[in-house]
């Protein structure tokens, strides 16, 4: 059903959370996690960058959580970002920036050249290797001395194979329930997306741009991507960060944070 004018972003914040859930049912206590370890370590009222934010999942629940805090939204997806800029629209604490993270001048578009914390939520497992290392270098200079930076994204522990194996088909199985009781997947939400008249402009700008997520790709081009926890607290600490561990985890997802 499309959405209305009056109720349109609220109904888009909220199918997406389902969609996302669909592949994360730990979603939740994921975030709960981040913001309490943003809380922990920056205090009531940070600044804080929200990278490759989409929606905004991650701002709507740490403005919740702490109202006093005010936050950069960073993306490149036109569709994504209509969603927050209307979901947000009139809350002078958050602001948007449009940038390529794999751009090496990205930086300079944001409004301010420190941060307390910067966050990320299942975003940065598109960048291959190379580009993800170069990021990590450039959080290590956005952040300020004793800043927190966390990342929520697939990431295995890979000592236990047979284990993973066998959470991951139990995953499965209920996934295939949840299909076939209307559950959307990731090429579903965006056919809907892209129906809606008013995001109809910004879907067709965002596959022009990035692709268009209900057609199924093979790209040989894209599979240097790192997938171990270790990696990234390996690489984070290469970079400067101070201390790196991993404060959550569920079977496929962990949560890394990294102190400057």
């Amino acid at each position: 059903m499309t959405a209305t004018p009056l109720d349109g972003w609220q109904h888009w914040q909220t199918s997406w959370d389902r969609q996302q859930e669909w592949y994360m049912p730990d979603r939740e206590e994921r975030f709960r996690v981040m913001i309490d370890t943003v809380e922990a370590v920056a205090g009531t009222a940070p600044r804080v960058l929200d990278l490759a934010c989409g929606t905004g999942s991650i701002t709507d629940r740490l403005l919740r959580r702490l109202p006093e805090a005010t936050v950069t939204c960073v993306d490149i997806d036109p569709l994504l970002l209509a969603i927050a800029r209307g979901h947000f629209a009139g809350d002078d604490r958050v602001t948007f920036t449009e940038a390529d993270l794999t751009d090496a001048a990205w930086t300079e578009r944001l409004p301010h050249t420190s941060y307390d914390a910067v966050v990320t939520a299942t975003a940065l497992h598109w960048l291959d290797t190379e580009p993800l290392d170069r990021l990590y270098g450039d959080l290590a200079r956005l952040l300020r001395d004793g800043g927190i930076f966390l990342n929520a994204d697939h990431m295995k522990d890979e000592s236990a194979p047979r284990l993973n194996a066998a959470l991951a088909a139990l995953h499965t199985d209920r996934q295939t329930h949840q299909r076939q009781s209307g559950s959307l997947d990731w090429a579903d939400w965006w056919g809907e997306a892209a129906r809606d008249p008013h995001l109809a402009d910004a879907a067709v700008e965002r596959f022009a741009l990035l692709g268009d997520p209900r057609q199924a790709r093979t790209d040989p081009s894209h599979r240097d991507r790192p997938t171990a926890t270790q990696w990234h607290i390996d690489t984070l600490l290469r970079h400067g960060f101070g201390e790196a561990r991993q404060v959550w985890c569920s079977a496929s997802d962990a949560l890394i944070a990294a102190l400057r």
